[in-house]
């Protein structure tokens, strides 16, 4: 859904470039409450996922193709504010290094892709773990669930900026019914991938994902008519240890997938065009769609300018992409991390408050 220059006019691409510096900016102070020393590199990761992952369109329907927006995946793994960051930052790499998204358009993308995805699905997610039972089970399906409705709710929000700001005179209840219904389709396998994702991260670390935080409760014992937290076993006391050796693991065994998806599957990926250069092409929302500034870049659609062979020239765009996505996004974090920590004091509390 990468809305490309031209689709919507100066005004509004400027408006919503507002919104969007707003929603990053806002999601950069929630991000220091979200992310720790657990968190901060696996963000990092998340994003160089999703754009891993954005290589490998999946048929939809007949001539129509779709991939993954990342929003749900981001806010539930790693949080919601952390969550718009993460695909805030693929979209950056994209539009900048593979002309994958207008960059006059960036604002309306962040907007559509990073922030309505998250927000929606996010709340839909926290919603259906409140009353589902408490377990991975139900982690699993509250994120199926939310990556679902999260796709559509996309397409009605580009929908309804193309309504305020579109440069072609086309009938705005013919581009919503054409949006909707193609990125239902699209939302499915969003919805599947999400939840394959977020499911296998819970099975082997579910102390990493943020969405499942607080939904292991400990076991009690009644003690003089009272209910106490069992002691910690002797063995808890090298867990740090393990823990740090798992979150290594996990990191370097999601960095090769992030790296054999791009560099190597992306080949198999639909060359038809996805959901919103279909609806565009069928509607005539293309008419006045502009070359991308960055249309010479040495990486442009994903392949390297000057290697004739289309599989090593799109599996090498593919591995540098995960590579300068996964460097820029933990550097962004760390950042964050380090804001934060200073930002509080030794003691906990933070720096100037007052007792």
């Amino acid at each position: 859904m990468h809305v490309p220059d031209g689709f919507i006019d100066a005004p509004t691409s400027a408006a919503a470039g507002v919104v969007a510096a707003a929603a990053v900016a806002v999601s950069l102070r929630g991000a220091r409450r979200e992310l720790d020393e657990r968190t901060a590199p696996l963000a990092g990761l998340v994003a160089a996922f999703i754009f891993a992952v954005q290589m490998l369109n999946f048929p939809v329907a007949a001539g129509t193709s779709g991939h993954l927006l990342g929003g749900a995946l981001a806010a539930i793994l790693v949080g919601p504010f952390t969550g718009v960051l993460c695909v805030s930052v693929v979209l950056l790499m994209q539009g900048i290094l593979f002309a994958d998204g207008g960059l006059t358009a960036l604002g309306v993308n962040i907007t559509v892709m990073a922030g309505v995805t998250t927000v929606v699905a996010y709340a839909v997610f926290r919603g259906l773990v409140k009353v589902l039972p408490r377990g991975r089970r139900s982690v699993t399906v509250a994120s199926f669930s939310a990556a679902l409705l999260s796709v559509p709710a996309a397409a009605l929000a580009f929908t309804f900026i193309y309504w305020i700001g579109g440069t072609t005179d086309v009938a705005i209840g013919k581009v919503a019914t054409a949006m909707v219904g193609v990125h239902v389709l699209i939302g499915i396998g969003e919805a599947t991938i999400t939840a394959l994702t977020v499911g296998a991260v819970v099975a082997v670390r579910p102390d990493l994902v943020y969405g499942a935080r607080g939904l292991q409760q400990r076991l009690k014992l009644r003690v003089n008519g009272e209910l106490v937290d069992v002691p910690a076993p002797d063995e808890a006391r090298t867990a740090p240890v393990a823990a740090r050796t798992s979150r290594r693991a996990l990191w370097l065994s999601g960095l090769a997938t992030s790296l054999v998806l791009a560099g190597v599957v992306s080949f198999y990926a639909s060359a038809s065009p996805d959901g919103l250069e279909k609806v565009a092409s069928d509607k005539g929302i293309d008419k006045n769609v502009e070359e991308h500034a960055a249309a010479d870049s040495p990486l442009a659609d994903y392949g390297v300018k000057d290697v004739d062979n289309a599989r090593l020239s799109g599996g090498l765009a593919g591995v540098i992409g995960v590579g300068v996505t996964v460097v820029a996004g933990t550097g962004v974090f760390w950042a964050v991390r380090r804001r934060r920590a200073h930002d509080v004091s030794p003691s906990g509390t933070a720096v100037g408050s007052s007792a």
